[in-house]
């Protein structure tokens, strides 16, 4: 039987990931060894052993350390990603940047600087998926 590519990111982050959902803050250091999917504000700095994603509702404060990330939310700080690095239209990152590679969708904002590790140019896109809130988490 052949198996569905999962072209996204998104569509890889696997079965059993830690949430901070939405209305939820949480202060203080994270470390987590597989996925993590934020919904809600954490303060602290982040170590991510899986993909991260950030849906439009969260917001991160600190430096965020995770093996790949799709974030749709804020950060303030700075983030480093050993992979992949997915930035939805509605990210603001007032951050810098370390990301093997980078796909920046139209209509994000980033304010700091970015530093592609493969040699690579920053892929732009423009989204085709809408944001809705199932999409979000």
């Amino acid at each position: 039987m052949a198996r569905t590519l999962k072209r996204r990111l998104i569509d890889q982050i696997g079965d059993a990931p830690t949430f901070v959902s939405e209305g939820s803050r949480l202060t203080g250091d994270l470390e987590t060894p597989g996925p993590l999917i934020v919904c809600g504000s954490v303060r602290g700095d982040g170590r991510v052993g899986g993909a991260l994603r950030m849906a439009v509702t969260a917001q991160w404060e600190g430096e965020i350390h995770a093996r790949a990330a799709v974030v749709a939310g804020k950060i303030t700080g700075k983030l480093v990603v050993e992979d992949k690095l997915e930035v939805a239209s509605t990210a603001v990152l007032h951050a810098d940047i370390v990301a093997r590679s980078i796909a920046v969708a139209r209509g994000a904002i980033i304010d700091g600087s970015v530093t592609v590790t493969s040699g690579q140019p920053i892929v732009e896109f423009e989204e085709k998926r809408g944001v809705r809130a199932a999409d979000a988490a």
